[in-house]
């Protein structure tokens, strides 16, 4: 029994030493983040004390124990979350992520209340501390403060616009400030925080991750435009020299961080030394192969020779090149392992080795420990990228064995979800091994293949890659046959991809609109959003409205105005106005199925979207009503010089 309590007690103690160094919560949750790791560090002492306790300790109390354990757990993954996800994800969700700091709270006070610690030998400095933190979260029920419902409120009405409607400037302003995404590289970790929690929290996520991708794309069109002079590097002194070879239409100067202090051009393969100082890998190691011992700079003796990738600096000056239209430098292919990353044991470039192997069981051992290594750490994305692990992992997505393909494939996806790697997975021509196995694998390895697509089309010159590679139909036939989470992957990634126009024609020649009709049409479907979300997008193609439009789909989509859910009635309504502002005869049709009412309820209920769509199509059966009126008039005009009779005014 005693052995048991320390244990625990020990257990718990580590546990709030984690939380403790959680850190950098999001602007959006970060009151609630504090104020939830400071009550838990709080406990350390009363833990600590009942470690000293000698006496046998009641069960109810041990129970006490178990009970707070399982509290601080939760509270350990809801901190992260606070650290490390989405903000735009945090405030669109804000009731349910509330919710869970209340039941955390109600948690958190039911254990402490069993661990009766006002019966044992624990100091009364500790008691009071103690009961203070329990009164604390008895009464801790967070709710969002105005201000946090008025960005809920902008971010909302934003959300719900596609991405061609124009977005009030100010509204973009205030989001941006009030989520501080106020320069491309902070919008690309955003970005990556809402990939990383799509592969970790699966299907739910991924039903409204196309709306949010298109809204962080217009706050990065909106910084872009608004903010460019806005850089990390923007106080930074700048030196005129090696400035010269990086004109355009103006004279730009290089800042200092960005350049190499041995070789003073601008890095493009910037690396940490021992020392902390960073230069261009090339030039450094130039510097050590010719025997030097110390650092250039400081003249400090280095205590290693390792050369880390400086992964943020690198992220700068890339930022700093699209921002001030120059042409990157393209990183040396090499990648280098930069971290003792292991999985048991096995350190990386051991797995690396077996990826190589003849033997079939080491390539899958090797492929499955990565794909594990890659879930849920972003360093070990980081590291097994450097290693060179993708070219290898590319190579087994042709392999015959199932489960070693199904573990290439998904150790891309989780490897994807890093920036820095999606151009290291395409430069290492994996479409078309993704391909092969969103065609021919197993059915989780095809469902992961549609996720990796989906994952690597954030990036917009990927989609032009990924949809000229034959992609699209083999996403159309998973939407078709494959399971639900399948038909789910398969459906993000056709909406992502087809964002970009070129695709919407290559979706309408795969046959996808037939397949959304039929997903549309189900009864109790479960995938109406996602065909509906994609349908609307392909009504902008004229290929997409000439086949939505033959499919009789004019009934089905009034009804959908009618009585469908907010988001599924507004992408009716965006639907039916590309249709009929293409043919008067569909317009005629939805106006006789008795459209009108529901838009009207719509103009005056719907979201900023429904309400737009809504207007435009009242407005076009306005127009042809009067159109029509006016046409029958002047049918039945007198000749000049002639009237009607009295009798026929």
């Amino acid at each position: 029994m005693e052995d048991e309590k320390a244990l625990l007690l020990q257990k718990l103690i580590d546990v709030v030493k984690e939380i403790s160094e959680i850190s950098n919560f999001k602007c959006v949750i970060k009151r609630q983040c504090d104020d939830l790791s400071r009550r838990i560090r709080f406990l350390t002492p009363l833990l600590e004390e009942f470690g000293e306790i000698k006496e046998v300790i009641p069960q109810e109390t041990m129970m006490g124990l178990v009970s707070l354990g399982q509290a601080l757990e939760k509270a350990k993954e809801l901190l992260k979350f606070g650290s490390h996800g989405s903000q735009v994800y945090m405030v669109l969700e804000r009731e349910q992520i509330m919710n869970k700091f209340d039941n955390l709270s109600v948690h958190f006070e039911q254990a402490i209340s069993k661990l009766s610690y006002d019966k044992f030998d624990i100091s009364d400095e500790v008691k009071e501390q103690v009961e203070l933190v329990n009164t604390q979260f008895g009464r801790a029920k967070e709710r969002l403060e105005a201000p946090d419902l008025e960005l809920y409120e902008y971010l909302l009405s934003t959300y719900n616009h596609s991405y061609d409607a124009n977005t009030d400037p100010a509204v973009l302003r205030i989001i941006c400030e009030r989520l501080q995404l106020m320069d491309i590289e902070t919008i690309k970790k955003e970005s990556l925080a809402l990939h990383e929690m799509v592969v970790t929290m699966g299907d739910d996520l991924k039903k409204v991750t196309p709306e949010m991708l298109i809204l962080l794309k217009k706050i990065e069109d909106f910084v872009q435009e608004e903010f460019s002079n806005v850089t990390a590097s923007a106080s930074k002194g700048c030196s005129p020299h090696a400035g010269e070879k990086y004109t355009g239409r103006r004279s730009l100067v290089i800042p200092d961080d960005f350049r190499c202090s041995i070789s003073l051009e601008l890095m493009k393969d910037p690396v940490i030394i021992s020392t902390g100082q960073t230069y261009e890998r090339a030039s450094i190691k130039k510097w050590l192969d010719a025997g030097h011992g110390t650092c250039p700079k400081t003249q400090q003796i280095l205590s290693s020779t390792t050369l880390t990738p400086n992964h943020v600096l690198c992220s700068l000056i890339s930022n700093w090149c699209e921002v001030n239209g120059v042409e990157p430098h393209k990183r040396s292919g090499q990648c280098r392992a930069a971290s003792p990353c292991s999985s048991e044991g096995v350190e990386l470039d051991t797995l690396i080795c077996k990826l190589t192997s003849e033997n079939f069981a080491d390539q899958q051992f090797a492929a499955g420990e990565l794909r594990r290594l890659a879930k849920y750490n972003s360093e070990n994305r980081l590291f097994i990228a450097e290693a060179g692990a993708i070219p290898h992992l590319v190579s087994l997505l042709y392999v015959t064995d199932s489960r070693t393909q199904e573990h290439a494939v998904t150790a891309l996806l989780n490897l994807s979800i890093c920036g820095d790697n999606k151009g290291c997975i395409i430069a290492s021509e994996a479409v078309p091994g993704i391909l092969h196995v969103l065609k021919t694998g197993s059915m989780e390895a095809r469902e992961n293949a549609a996720a990796t697509f989906f994952s690597l089309s954030v990036v917009d010159e990927y989609k032009v890659t990924i949809g000229a590679s034959g992609a699209i139909p083999a996403l159309v036939i998973l939407l078709s046959e494959g399971s639900q989470r399948g038909k789910v992957d398969a459906a993000t990634a056709l909406f992502n991809l087809c964002i970009f126009q070129g695709n919407k024609g290559r979706a309408v020649r795969a046959g996808v609109v037939p397949k959304l009709m039929e997903l549309l049409m189900e009864p109790g479907s479960e995938m109406a959003d996602e065909a509906l979300a994609i349908m609307a997008i392909l009504a902008s193609h004229p290929d997409g409205k000439a086949a939505i439009g033959s499919l009789n789909a004019v009934p089905f989509l009034v009804e959908l105005i009618g009585i469908g859910s907010p988001r599924n009635r507004e992408n009716a309504a965006a639907v039916l106005v590309h249709l009929c502002g293409a043919d008067p005869q569909h317009l005629s049709e939805a106006r006789s199925l008795g459209v009108i009412n529901p838009l009207l309820y719509l103009v005056e209920n719907g979201s900023e979207r429904g309400k737009r769509k809504a207007a435009q199509l009242l407005e076009l059966i306005s127009y042809c009503t009067d159109h029509r009126e006016r046409s029958r008039m002047e049918s039945h005009s007198p000749p000049q010089g002639q009237s009607f009779p009295l009798h026929n005014l």
